[in-house]
């Protein structure tokens, strides 16, 4: 049934779809649109257009070859299951609800299905631990937990008064299965207003303790208006995303972005990553738009292309910064533009480069239309007009739909993330005279070299750029004459030796492409440690160095190699 909101909605939608190719004017005219005192993104929106509608909706692609597809329609009716079985085990509005699952049919079955009981989501990754899963049941305070029969042993030590429901047969467990015998009637519409919450995400804590994330009935339903807008999907696209259940991104571009699109959500699973079958998918199944981390794309340019794109039509990187040469070997095989663009968790997608850009290699574009971002100096915390460089922030005074409400229980980082007036991400970036904008690095990332300004992701782009790095992570080093050097922690490509000629080639290679003050002095082989959902945690390697520093040892040798060379060991080095 159409309504109000619904209508609101769709033309907002259809604007933005009207103006693919013409990214200045989306970006010019684009407005949130104001869907009233009442909305339900699962009612209002999806079964709006999804009842009756018997295109794809889901496909999900199995690393043996199998597949499974649902209609629009089918989805909207299972979900109904979901949330018929769910209320009558007494979940309602305003009750938060782990949803611990893999890419699966019933993870999309019970995020709509607890959206329309006017519940809130909690994602959750199933590499979450028992220590994890505790913090998230107290600190979300979650009625109900979703889980997997192989996940559910974790929770044995995890204590609280909460309902378990699993998708399958566990003693002590309700069987979400049971929901598909019910002759659920459509979900009438829980009453929830644009505040009321219906998100709550856990970020996953590079520098600190996971951050408990709030979102409402609209900064994600309706803010991911600028994703859509960003991935450049269309109606009957077929949108494939690499990116794990659990975390943001997965929202964003498995669920509420291609839906809001009216494309069709397509996952692949796999046990190991496979560029060749994962190229063989794309092309088999007639994918047009397909978002992944740099870390996909730098095993897809090394892996065979020739065979061309098959129906690709939009390509895009999320989750990192996108190095220029990655762009240039896409470009060079495909003849496709491979799109850059920012968010967080806290956000949805701020800064992108969208269809019909010029793109400039090594940036992320520019704010996306209904966003409201800025840059704000770091010394004196004023705006930045025009070119220059500052905290990459989103203007409060313009009300941005698509904030979260703030961190849950957190008076003290809301007040910093707040401050001045502005949403403050953290994050530093540069803009030059045509309002693109290149991101620099964290906060507490960018440091000092002989009084140099050092971006570790400026270094960590040219290093990569060397066939001996798969990553590389660079982090200040205390120095007696500099204050501070950059130094590498290198994680190797295969059939490459932690060797003394190996890193001679990746400190010469650095040398060559890089500035003299942005030289990298030191290198080291080493595990980079990461945090649940795959980002490094410089915070680690920094005070690793600083430990280092102050006990005046320099990293020794593990069995005969040697764990970390210096320029200053090859005199070949000097007066290059």
């Amino acid at each position: 049934m159409s309504t109000d909101a619904t209508t609101a909605y769709r033309a907002a939608r259809d604007q933005l779809l009207s103006l693919q190719g013409d990214p200045e004017r989306a970006r010019a005219e684009f407005r949130y649109p104001d869907v009233g005192r009442r909305f339900n993104w699962a009612v209002d929106w999806f079964d709006a257009f999804a009842r009756g509608n018997h295109g794809p909706g889901l496909v999900i692609v199995e690393e043996d070859g199998t597949d499974q597809t649902l209609t629009f329609d089918q989805i909207a009716h299972r979900s109904d299951q979901v949330a018929a079985f769910l209320a009558g085990l007494g979940v309602g509005r305003g009750d938060s609800v782990i949803v611990m699952l893999g890419n699966q049919i019933e993870l999309w079955d019970t995020m709509l299905g607890i959206i329309k009981l006017g519940a809130v989501l909690m994602p959750t990754t199933t590499a979450a631990g028992p220590a994890d899963l505790r913090d998230r049941i107290e600190r979300g305070g979650a009625k109900v937990v979703i889980a997997n029969p192989a996940d559910t042993a974790k929770f044995e030590t995890v204590p609280g008064d909460y309902l378990r429901v699993s998708v399958g047969e566990v003693e002590g467990w309700t069987d979400l299965r049971t929901a598909y015998t019910l002759d659920a009637a459509p979900t009438v519409h829980p009453g929830t207003g644009p505040d009321d919450r219906l998100l709550l995400y856990f970020t996953s804590g590079t520098t600190s303790r996971p951050k408990l994330v709030e979102h409402t009935q609209v900064s994600y339903p309706v803010g991911h208006l600028s994703t859509m807008a960003w991935l450049g999907a269309r109606p009957g696209d077929v949108h494939l995303n690499i990116s794990s259940p659990g975390w943001a991104k997965h929202a964003w571009s498995c669920f509420f972005a291609p839906w809001i699109a009216e494309a069709t959500v397509m996952v692949y699973n796999y046990s190991r990553f496979d560029a060749a079958a994962l190229l063989k998918v794309l092309r088999a199944y007639r994918v047009t738009t397909f978002c992944a981390p740099p870390t996909v794309w730098r095993m897809l340019i090394n892996a065979d292309l020739s065979g061309g794109p098959g129906a690709l039509r939009e390509v895009i990187g999320a989750g990192e910064p996108l190095n220029p040469e990655v762009i240039s070997q896409v470009s060079k095989h495909w003849g496709l533009t491979l799109r850059d663009g920012y968010g967080q968790t806290e956000t949805t997608a701020q800064i992108g480069n969208m269809p019909g850009d010029r793109v400039k290699p090594g940036s992320m574009g520019k704010a996306l239309p209904g966003m409201p971002c800025v840059l704000v100096s770091v010394e004196t915390g004023e705006v930045v007009e025009g070119p220059g460089e500052g905290e990459l922030c989103l203007d409060l005074s313009a009300h941005p739909v698509a904030l979260m409400t703030g961190y849950q229980g957190d008076d003290q980082r809301n007040t910093e993330a707040m401050a001045g007036g502005f949403y403050h991400t953290g994050d530093v970036a540069q803009r030059d005279a045509s309002g693109m904008v290149t991101y620099v690095g964290r906060t507490d990332d960018v440091f000092k070299a002989s009084d140099y300004k050092i971006s570790p992701f400026e270094l960590e782009s040219v290093l990569i750029e060397h066939p001996a790095v798969a990553e590389a992570a660079v982090v200040p080093t205390p120095d007696e004459v500099r204050l501070a050097v950059p130094k590498a922690y290198i994680a190797l490509a295969p059939g490459h030796e932690p060797t003394r000629e190996t890193a001679y080639a990746i400190l010469k290679h650095a040398r060559e492409h890089l500035a003299p003050w942005q030289r990298v002095r030191r290198v080291e082989f080493y595990e980079l440690p990461k945090t649940i959902s795959g980002k490094i945690r410089r915070v680690e390697l920094r005070a690793r160095e600083e430990e280092l520093a102050a006990e005046a040892v320099r990293p020794g040798t593990v069995g005969a190699v040697t764990q970390e060379y210096r320029d200053s060991d090859f005199p070949e080095l000097r007066g290059q």
